[in-house]
């Protein structure tokens, strides 16, 4: 029996989504709450008070903490922190189904509370300001001596919002080089523009939509944001007949002007709220906690699955083969950093893309990608006779200097194994051709080259 590819997603979505029915009934963590007013000494305006000169910024902070309640200490371990922008005319109590699934999952949730009335209409500038304001200063806690957060906090920021505070997290994460990620949950066009603010998002970025949303609709909000993240990893999660509000907890502002807009609403709060989460919750264990099998399992789902479509700018990381040319191995994938092995054993030293193996037995090569995560190849087994009638002949290499062409003699019709590389190590073109050896595509310098496990230094000038 044969499994498609599409069977196999829905598998894994089905999976997914029981763990996160599971998860909302069977938390990791205690949620505990205090507040805190942040102060902007170069504005005026904001709300709440206590933070000094200046514009103030109240904010209400879930964590994960041992027990339940109000400036109790933080549970066991390090965390993450998402700053939370709300929506218009909503309050930062309409989005208790985000932080008590999230704070009780480990990530310590900022909602701040500025820019929230309706007359007069809020300053969408300066809640972009907050949220970015916010996020460094909640990192700074972690080294705040007396603070709640003191050693608490891992260093990983991300911004995050509803409908409004979706347009103005694309306003806080413009040029913000604090954060990790960006996540706009039907983020609405704002003034500034978050269309053009989005150009300048560079961290991996992450829109939700619902396709049925009449209140900021897609076409006109959400996609154009978008389509203009400058994010090299951005993905699009529309969900098929979801509404504007239900990405929140119900709410009689929200929910009444969806009533007036939104048509074609076919799924419920819940069920919006489990396609959401399945996906997010991938998203933020990669990007906030280097969790490299959620991201595996994120690009997975990015093709779409059952009530959702998807598409995505990210790539999945590939895995490396091993290429030998005798005993030069190189890995066919092209990383930020490589390590190999021989036999399970790690090779000191050998960390390019290319290895000139001296030994026989299984090689394998762990690539490091981008965005961090790494690859291993499947075991290669090197043929030890070839390495051993190998090097058994010491080459000759003429003329040196050279002008780029040289040959190789003395190898008795041995295959040659060849590694050419400048004088850091790094790997450099050749053309191998018989007893001919070509380097005249590198720069007139000083090269090493290795031949059947002999090395010479050579002097490449002119062509």
């Amino acid at each position: 029996m044969f499994v498609t590819e599409k069977n196999q997603k829905m598998k894994l979505l089905t999976t997914l989504i029981f763990s996160t029915l599971i998860l909302s009934c069977f938390a990791q963590f205690s949620v505990g709450h205090t507040t805190i007013t942040f102060n902007d000494p170069a504005r005026s305006g904001g709300f709440g008070s206590g933070g000094g000169a200046g514009r103030q910024i109240q904010t209400e902070i879930y964590y994960p903490a041992a027990t339940v309640g109000d400036n109790v200490p933080l549970a066991t371990g390090t965390f993450p922190v998402i700053v939370f922008g709300h929506g218009f005319a909503m309050a930062w109590d309409a989005y208790q189904n985000i932080w008590q699934r999230y704070a009780a999952q480990g990530y310590v949730l900022a909602f701040p509370r500025t820019e929230g009335g309706l007359i007069p209409g809020p300053s969408h500038g300066d809640f972009g300001l907050d949220l970015s304001l916010v996020s460094q200063r909640m990192l700074a806690l972690n080294t705040t001596s007396g603070s709640l957060f003191q050693g608490k906090l891992n260093g990983n920021a991300g911004i995050m919002g509803h409908s409004m505070g979706g347009g103005a997290s694309m306003l806080a994460a413009n040029g913000n080089t604090n954060i990790r990620t960006v996540i706009g949950l039907a983020p609405a066009e704002t003034t500034p523009s978050a269309i053009s603010a989005a150009a300048g998002v560079n961290v991996p970025s992450l829109i939700f939509s619902g396709s049925a949303d009449g209140v900021t609709p897609p076409d006109v909000h959400h996609i154009p944001i978008f389509d203009a993240l400058g994010s090299d990893c951005k993905t699009f999660v529309s969900i098929t007949g979801g509404a504007h509000c239900y990405f929140a907890n119900s709410n009689f502002n929200c929910d009444f002007g969806e009533t007036t807009s939104s048509f074609g609403i076919s799924i419920s709060r819940a069920e919006q709220q489990t396609i959401t989460y399945t996906l997010l919750d991938l998203w933020l264990d990669y990007t906030l906690r280097d969790d490299c099998t959620s991201y595996d399992q994120f690009i997975e789902l990015s093709g779409g699955g059952n009530g959702f479509t998807a598409e995505t700018t990210c790539i999945a990381n590939p895995l490396p083969v091993i290429n030998a040319n005798g005993s030069l191995l190189s890995s066919s994938v092209t990383g930020t950093a490589y390590q190999w092995y021989l036999n399970g054993n790690l090779i000191s030293g050998a960390n390019g893309a290319q290895y000139n193996a001296t030994a026989n037995g299984a090689y394998t090569v762990v690539v490091t990608h981008e965005n961090g995560c790494t690859t291993e190849s499947a075991p290669f087994q090197l043929n030890a006779l070839t390495l051993e009638e190998t090097v058994a002949f010491t080459p000759v290499l003429s003329p040196v200097p050279t002008n780029g062409q040289m040959t190789i003699g003395n190898t008795k019709g041995i295959v040659k194994h060849v590694l050419v590389t400048d004088l850091s190590g790094k790997p450099q073109p050749f053309v191998l051709n018989e007893d001919m050896l070509d380097i005249s595509n590198c720069s007139d310098g000083v090269y090493i080259i290795q031949i059947n496990g002999s090395t010479f230094k050579v002097i490449k000038q002119g062509k």
